[in-house]
């Protein structure tokens, strides 16, 4: 019960605060459904060539490793994130030491001004694959009985959905740069295939996944 106190009001804190803020500029904010939402504080003012990430990513949990770090990209005014991530397991926590390899998309359909130099995107959505190297026993022929594991041991997909908060900090060359705490509720195919065989026994809180990250862009 405590557990599932905690994703609600992390999934409606964002939500709270937009709301307050709103209301106290309702007369000269924009709409939040509004199809011509500006970005009162663009992430940068500077164009990057594509190649080039965008940003470092810091995050723990979320079925990606205990720790896991990477880049990522900018993509669509900001609305589109694409993270390449590296996680670790260590052996204490999983039977054998575990090496993560994901790509994560996501994508934020509002980005609301708090302030000055806040930003919240109440609501950001997307999804994930990774592969997991090291499990025990990994790739080991004849181990189990034909059909006893018939999806991937390795291989994970699903979905994540979260809400981010950022602060804006300028560069001395007059650039500005983002630093962004997210947390995300996720799931995989496993899990959601478990909940869907087993509805009985299973509780949806019991196939999610929370993960705290932050981002920072350079």
């Amino acid at each position: 019960m405590a557990s599932h106190l905690l994703l609600a009001v992390l999934l409606a804190s964002p939500l709270v605060a937009v709301a307050q803020e709103q209301l106290a500029n309702q007369t000269s904010s924009p709409s939040l459904l509004g199809r011509h939402q500006k970005y009162p504080m663009p992430a940068n003012g500077d164009k990057k060539p594509w190649y080039r990430p965008r940003h470092v990513v810091l995050q723990t949990g979320g079925g990606i490793g205990m720790i896991a770090a990477g880049v990522g990209y900018g993509l669509g005014k900001d609305r589109n994130e694409l993270d390449i991530l590296l996680g670790y397991v260590p052996t204490k926590y999983a039977g054998s030491s575990l090496s993560i390899a994901t790509a994560k998309y996501t994508y934020s359909p509002f980005v609301l001004p708090v302030g000055e130099r806040w930003q919240v995107r109440p609501l950001t959505i997307g999804g994930y694959i990774s592969y997991t190297h090291g499990t025990i026993n990994d790739e080991e022929k004849g181990q189990y009985a034909k059909g006893y594991y018939w999806f991937s041991t390795d291989t994970r997909v699903g979905p994540v959905l979260g809400s981010r908060l950022a602060y804006q900090r300028r560069t001395r060359e007059g650039q500005t740069r983002n630093i962004s705490f997210y947390y995300e509720l996720g799931s995989n195919d496993l899990y959601i295939l478990s909940y869907v065989q087993n509805r009985k026994a299973l509780s949806v809180g019991d196939i999610l996944t929370l993960s705290l990250g932050l981002k920072a862009d350079f």
